[in-house]
């Protein structure tokens, strides 16, 4: 079984819910010049790479779940998932719970690196299906009207979330949209 990122649910709404993340480490790269569809896939080779004992150490860790996209553009102190820009995606496997960025094997390829995502609240929707642009951007703009409908204020860009392999048939993934958002005042 493979370990998920840990986190506590702080509200629950109709079809999505609103989650605190702990920080965690992530380990992530840049993907330019591929589709959507395509960026998950090229950025896994290194980053499986990279947990399978390609680092200084040469010591292996944990797969967890989920592999998230986000677009090149976010900030470094933003959460990073599945998302898009016209240049690239950051794909990232967030580290095993408490694996911290100085206790983490250094990546040695200089296109994996790491970095700490502080505490996040996030919403989230949960959804099956295949790992299409369209059905990303389907989900996405329903968590955004969801988010906005219950007042709440978004931070950063949504991002994609996956948690099955590939060979999982597409019926039985379990994706969801991301999206940091403001704490209550």
């Amino acid at each position: 079984m493979t370990e998920q990122q840990p986190f506590d649910v702080v509200q629950q709404h109709d079809g999505w819910e609103v989650r605190r993340y702990p920080s965690h480490v992530v380990a992530e790269t840049v993907v330019r010049g591929v589709p959507f569809e395509d960026a998950g896939n090229r950025a896994f080779r290194l980053l499986a790479g990279y947990i399978g004992g390609q680092n200084a150490a040469r010591r292996s860790i944990e797969m967890t779940a989920p592999v998230v996209q986000s677009p090149e553009k976010i900030a470094m102190t933003a959460p990073v998932l599945q998302e898009r820009t016209g240049e690239g995606h950051v794909v990232a496997f967030v580290l095993p719970a408490g694996i911290t960025e100085a206790e983490a094997p250094i990546p040695t390829r200089p296109e994996v690196r790491l970095r700490t995502v502080p505490e996040q609240l996030v919403a989230v929707l949960r959804f099956s299906g295949r790992w299409t642009r369209e059905s990303w951007e389907r989900h996405r703009d329903e968590l955004l009207a969801k988010v906005s409908s219950a007042g709440l204020t978004v931070r950063g860009e949504p991002r994609f979330a996956r948690f099955n392999p590939p060979f999982t048939p597409w019926f039985l993934r379990h994706n969801e949209v991301q999206v940091e958002v403001e704490p209550a005042a």
